[in-house]
């Protein structure tokens, strides 16, 4: 896990669950926010996504620049499945504030947060963000497709053990290279994204009985189309990205998978894969030609709003900062269509609270 930085913040994700675990013990305090509130913290907390940590961190280094007296957020580098768990385990001052996700809310998830208390959800969109597939400056050069992945890194591609092992093992026009992918756990949002946007897609491309299984056997189409092999080939190198960064400069065959925010952070050691002859640009995710382009969001209790000094200036620095020529483009995200950015802004100065219906 990652924190804010420890010099300005006195705060490092070290030690993130240790100052939830202690806002737990003061659950007995008055509730600030009418039987649903967070006790008496007085700092904001947000645990999720790595994808949109560096985004979520951005505005916690704004909103203590502009209010000394503001006591540092604490930013938790979860991943976006392990996120949900914590911030859907209630309201109050042990659970968080905010979680950051690469991919919308279940409506499984928003079920547990309703059976915990936590039904009342503001769904905030920040942005876009692309899948992006990387290689070191020094690498093969590849371009590939969602079927060439599909097939390098399913389990059971086709309903069959996957025996591949070098790149022409899936594709005649790929070079003899090992298949060695760095990419995110199976709790990361970043992950789910692969699994829909790149390796379904790959599926139901190359096998015509993939698509009408989704709908007679869910389960079945789960597990042919998006479970990840276990043999070595695909590394599940954790919610740290820069870790795939240094690891792609030390094996310079290997190819990473990483929220398109660390490539731009990152031109400079690594290159974007193309897929499907579109490479990973501001441009082509921003538009959607790019195959791996998704939504980025946060989600926030409503009953916390009234009870965390700074959650709603936290909320209103966000919309004040994700526009295309704002800060938080310059670190890697792709700013969202003018109507999406409106609406997310409305859904802040009016507090709309999450429809379910709208979850799958």
């Amino acid at each position: 896990m990652t924190g804010i930085d420890v010099q300005r913040f006195g705060a490092i994700s070290g030690l993130a669950v240790t100052a939830l675990a202690g806002a737990t013990l003061i659950g007995g305090c008055v509730d600030q926010a009418n039987g649903g509130g967070a006790g008496s913290r007085d700092q904001i907390t947000a645990v999720g996504s790595s994808t949109v940590y560096p985004f979520t961190t951005m505005i916690a280094e704004q909103l203590v620049a502009n209010d000394p007296d503001a006591k540092a957020p604490v930013i938790e580098s979860t991943g976006t499945g392990a996120g949900m768990k914590l911030f859907c385990a209630g309201i109050g001052a042990g659970h968080p504030d905010i979680e950051d996700a690469s991919r919308r809310m279940k409506a499984s998830e928003y079920k547990d947060c309703a059976a915990n208390g936590a039904g009342q959800i503001l769904e905030i969109q920040v942005g876009i963000d692309g899948i992006a597939f990387a290689e070191a400056k020094n690498g093969p050069k590849m371009q590939l497709t969602p079927t060439d992945l599909y097939k390098a890194l399913a389990a059971s591609p086709g309903g069959r053990p996957n025996t591949a092992r070098v790149w022409r093992d899936v594709n005649p026009a790929l070079p003899p290279v090992p298949i060695q992918v760095y990419g995110p756990p199976a709790t990361s949002g970043t992950r789910d994204a692969l699994a829909e946007l790149i390796l379904t897609k790959g599926c139901e491309a190359s096998d015509p009985a993939a698509k009408p299984l989704a709908k007679s056997d869910p389960d079945a189409h789960k597990a042919l189309c998006t479970r990840v092999r276990e043999d070595g080939m695909y590394v599940d190198a954790g919610e740290n990205d820069n870790l795939i960064v240094q690891k792609l400069q030390s094996n310079p065959n290997a190819i990473g998978v990483f929220g398109y925010s660390y490539l731009e952070e990152n031109k400079n050691d690594v290159n974007g894969v193309a897929i499907s002859g579109v490479e990973p640009t501001y441009a082509t995710i921003a538009d959607n030609r790019y195959p791996g382009s998704r939504p980025l969001y946060i989600y926030v209790k409503k009953a916390h709003l009234s009870a965390i000094p700074g959650l709603r200036t936290f909320l209103k620095l966000y919309a004040a900062n994700w526009g295309a020529t704002g800060p938080l483009v310059k670190r890697g995200l792709i700013a969202a269509p003018p109507a999406v950015q409106a609406r997310s802004a409305a859904i802040i100065a009016n507090e709309t609270i999450l429809d379910p219906a709208v979850l799958s």
